[in-house]
C-alpha cells in the first residue's frame, strides 16, 4: 500500500533531510555511534536484507563497516515528503555502487529504512552515467501534479504493460540513466522489444512508497524480471508536464534475510 502523506512544511522537510544526511555522514561514514544512539529509534525497522533489525542491528552494521576499513557515501539527490526522505548516492563499499536509501522518521528520530544497491556501470547504452544530470529541486508548486503524472505512468506502462501510452507521458527528450536502455521513446521501445523477442518476462506488481518534491518523483515498487522477484527503485524528473529523465536501481529480492521485515 502506498503511504498517504501530506506535504511537510519547508522547515520540517529540511530538518528531516539534515537528520538523514547526518546519519549517512556521521553514523555510517564516521562511525559515530553516539549520533545513532541519539537520532535512531530503538525499534528501528530494517529492510536491507543483510543488516539486522533494530538500532542494535544498525550499530552492529557500523561495527562491520569499521572492520572492513569504512565506507564512502556521496549523496547526489535528496527528496523529502511527509515523514519520508529519499537519498540517491554514490557509494564506495566493496567497489563503486549506486544506492537509493529511503527513511521514515517518527517523533524526531529515524524509525525505518529501505534501500536498493547495485554496481555502478561505467559503460551504458545511452552514454550517460547512472548518477549524472540535474539535481536542483524546482517547481515546488507542481509537486502534486508531477506525482500524479508519474504514478499514472507507473500504473499504465510498468504495471499494466500499456506500451501504447508511453508517448503520452514522455517528453520530446527523455534522458535515460538505466545502463541497459537508450534515450527516448526509441530506447524504451528497443528494450521492450528485446525482452519480447527473448521471452523475458517483466512487470511491476505493486507500488509501496512514493516521495515527490517539485520536479522529482521517487517510486519504490516490487515486481519481477525474468521470473525473479525484484525491488524497483525509480527516480523521475518532470518538466512542463512530461517525464524527461529517469534513474533507477533494480535489486533481486533474496529468499533469506537477516530479519522478518521483508524488503518492502
Amino acid at each position: 500500500m502506498i503511504a498517504a502523506l501530506g506535504a511537510a512544511s519547508p522547515a520540517l522537510a529540511q530538518d528531516n533531510k539534515a537528520l538523514v544526511l547526518g546519519l549517512l555522514a556521521q553514523g555510517l561514514v564516521q562511525q559515530d555511534r553516539s549520533f545513532i544512539m541519539e537520532n535512531v529509534a530503538e525499534g528501528y525497522i530494517q529492510h536491507n536484507p543483510v543488516a539486522e533489525d533494530g538500532r542494535a542491528g544498525l550499530l552492529g552494521f557500523v561495527d562491520y563497516i569499521e572492520s572492513i576499513g569504512g565506507v564512502e557515501i556521496a549523496p547526489v539527490r535528496v527528496l523529502s515528503e511527509g515523514d519520508l526522505v529519499m537519498v540517491q548516492s554514490a557509494m564506495q563499499f566493496g567497489g563503486e555502487k549506486v544506492v537509493f536509501d529511503l527513511f521514515r522518521l517518527e517523533n524526531g528520530q529515524i524509525a525505518e529504512h529501505w534501500d536498493a544497491i547495485t554496481d555502478n556501470v561505467a559503460e551504458t547504452v545511452s552514454g550517460r552515467s547512472m548518477l549524472d544530470g540535474p539535481s536542483e529541486i524546482t517547481d515546488l508548486e507542481d509537486t502534486a501534479a508531477n506525482k500524479a503524472l508519474v504514478l499514472g505512468f507507473v500504473d499504465d506502462v510498468l504495471v499494466n504493460g500499456r506500451g501504447e501510452m508511453l508517448a503520452g507521458y514522455l517528453g520530446e527528450t527523455y534522458a535515460q540513466h538505466n545502463p541497459q536502455i537508450g534515450d527516448g521513446l526509441e530506447g524504451l521501445g528497443a528494450f521492450m522489444g528485446y525482452l519480447a523477442e527473448n521471452n523475458i518476462s517483466f512487470g511491476y506488481t505493486q507500488v509501496h512508497n512514493v516521495v515527490a518534491e517539485g520536479n522529482f518523483v521517487f517510486v519504490q515498487s516490487e515486481g519481477q524480471f525474468g521470473g525473479a522477484a525484484m525491488a524497483f527503485y525509480d527516480l523521475f524528473r518532470v518538466e512542463s508536464g512530461k517525464i524527461v529523465e529517469h534513474w533507477d536501481v533494480v535489486q533481486p529480492v533474496p529468499d533469506a534475510m537477516a530479519h522478518e521485515n521483508g524488503m518492502f
